[in-house]
């Protein structure tokens, strides 16, 4: 089992060029070494000749000090200590394995710690018990995940076989992880919740009323336009009313197939509920009309387990104390990766994300918190990071074309729905989360003060009626604050030039001006 070398000297890995001399080890080296049908990770650990450390996006950069022994033990042993938790190469590997090779790999260090991580990982994640006799009752627990690189659940459950402590953020049928960065630490710290609530208890509550009306419709008209959708304002309004009621109702399949009812007003050419064929996001080409995927959903036979899976944790979550951003995270792409509508996962991918976030008490205020529409402001980063989980595993997707040029998945693909890297996804969250509480929300609320400002000039100039006001507004807006030719002979005819120049003056100091 030991006899091939691990350890690789290479000036170009997997397409990417190597930073410096050096020796690839851990999780990559042993993927590349017995050829698991996985992804890379995204970082790749790199043992130098220098006698430095330090990161690079795709890198991650070791002292000569580190280098492990060139055995599979060893090796894995570097990839648990440094690299993390990394549940879909496991999976991979112990499927590769015998039974019998995993438990010498295990008797290498019988009672050490990454020995005892290795086995509790390997009767999770294979559903099968080895023939070892339980481990010494006098072992110390430990965390199964290093909270220093990942994060974990604080209240773990103890294994006393193993004495291990199973503090991962969810179950055996799905489990995505997020390294602890820079960028999400500084956000956890910075406490943006307990931010936005001082900043909403700040406003009056009939602006913020008035605001969350306006955010509601806001966001439900953005979940559209990202799909590439122009929904009428009764539709939009309609969707805008199910993200209201986010986290008002337990999370299941019969809500999840009730939004998707919401979704899909005309159901006459989709067929609804959960897929009981294969699905992918992409084009066709325009002369065989053959499927040209972006995007492979998981097996219609793996939906129920997947589905089950994602609404257990969703549930061990919204129980925990782990962090409200991290689990939307989770969940929500968990599921957009799923794809297990036919039509409806995008905006209810983004439904998922206000459901957990108002479970979870992350807005506290009733405000609807528009996170779509920050998401549209970022469209670009946002199909970036779809892409970077979709596209790696086009290469380890096995389908063909059906007659009426679907997929179909030929390969057992379920693990790769159930365990991955969520780490970009998280901190691309964050970043709208953040967008939200310091611009989008107070960009609404500014607007309605200056509006009221401007309307109270209004009322008490010329005692204009409300419906009036609010065309003179738009109009003013949609010509740059200045009303057309068209408006002043037709809805505002009854106002002198004069008049109507003293109100343009008045728009532009009151709603124009910083």
């Amino acid at each position: 089992m030991h006899s091939v070398s691990i350890s690789q000297e290479a000036s170009v890995f997997h397409g990417l060029d190597v930073p410096e001399k050096g020796k690839i080890v851990g999780y990559a080296a042993v993927i590349d070494t017995k050829q698991l049908r996985i992804p890379l990770p995204n970082k790749i650990a790199l043992i130098s000749t220098k006698n430095r450390q330090y990161n690079l996006e795709k890198w991650k950069i070791f002292t000569s000090r580190h280098q492990p022994q060139d055995t599979l033990f060893k090796h894995l042993v570097f990839a648990i200590k440094y690299e993390g938790i990394n549940l879909l190469f496991f999976k991979k590997l112990f499927e590769s394995l015998q039974a019998q090779q995993v438990i010498d790999l295990i008797q290498e260090e019988p009672s050490g710690q990454y020995a005892r991580k290795i086995w509790f990982l390997y009767e999770f994640l294979m559903q099968h018990e080895l023939k070892i006799p339980n481990a010494d009752t006098k072992i110390k627990y430990i965390d199964l995940l290093d909270t220093k690189i990942q994060y974990g659940i604080t209240f773990g459950i103890k294994s006393s076989r193993h004495r291990v402590i199973n503090n991962l953020p969810g179950t055996y049928n799905f489990c995505p992880l997020i390294f602890k960065t820079t960028k999400l630490e500084n956000y956890i710290s910075a406490n943006l919740s307990n931010q936005k609530n001082i900043y909403l208890n700040s406003i009056h509550k009939d602006v913020l009323q008035r605001a969350s009306s306006f955010l509601l419709l806001k966001d439900s008209k953005a979940s559209f336009t990202i799909e590439d959708e122009n929904p009428g304002t009764n539709r939009a309004l309609r969707w805008g009313k199910a993200i209201g009621q986010a986290g008002s109702k337990p999370l299941c399949k019969e809500e999840l197939l009730r939004l998707q009812q919401i979704v899909i007003e005309n159901n006459r050419f989709t067929t609804m509920g959960f897929r009981t064929e294969g699905g992918f996001v992409g084009e066709h080409d325009r002369i065989t009309g053959e499927p040209i995927p972006d995007h492979i959903s998981a097996r219609a036979d793996d939906l129920e387990i997947l589905i089950d899976g994602l609404i257990i944790t969703n549930n061990l979550l919204e129980a925990s104390d782990f962090n409200a951003v991290l689990a939307a995270a989770l969940i929500a792409f968990g599921f957009v990766n799923i794809h297990p509508f036919s039509d409806g996962n995008g905006r209810i991918h983004r439904y998922l994300i206000h459901h957990i976030l108002a479970k979870m008490k992350f807005a506290q205020q009733g405000v609807i918190f528009p996170v779509s529409a920050s998401i549209l402001d970022h469209i670009d980063d946002y199909r970036k990071v779809l892409e970077a989980y979709s596209h790696p595993l086009l290469d380890f997707i096995e389908w063909e074309t059906t007659p009426d040029n679907n997929v179909n998945v030929i390969n057992d693909t379920i693990d790769y729905y159930r365990y991955f890297d969520a780490t970009p996804m998280a901190e691309f969250l964050y970043d709208c989360v953040d967008d939200t509480i310091k611009n989008i929300i107070p960009a609404e609320v500014n607007y309605l003060r200056k509006y009221d400002v401007f309307k109270s000039y209004l009322e008490n100039t010329f005692e204009m009626p409300d419906k009036m006001i609010a065309d003179l507004v738009r109009f003013l807006e949609q010509n740059n604050g200045k009303l057309s030719k068209r408006a002043k002979t037709k809805e505002f005819k009854m106002l002198n030039e004069s008049e109507i120049i003293e109100i343009e003056e008045q728009f532009k100091t009151i709603m124009i001006a910083d």
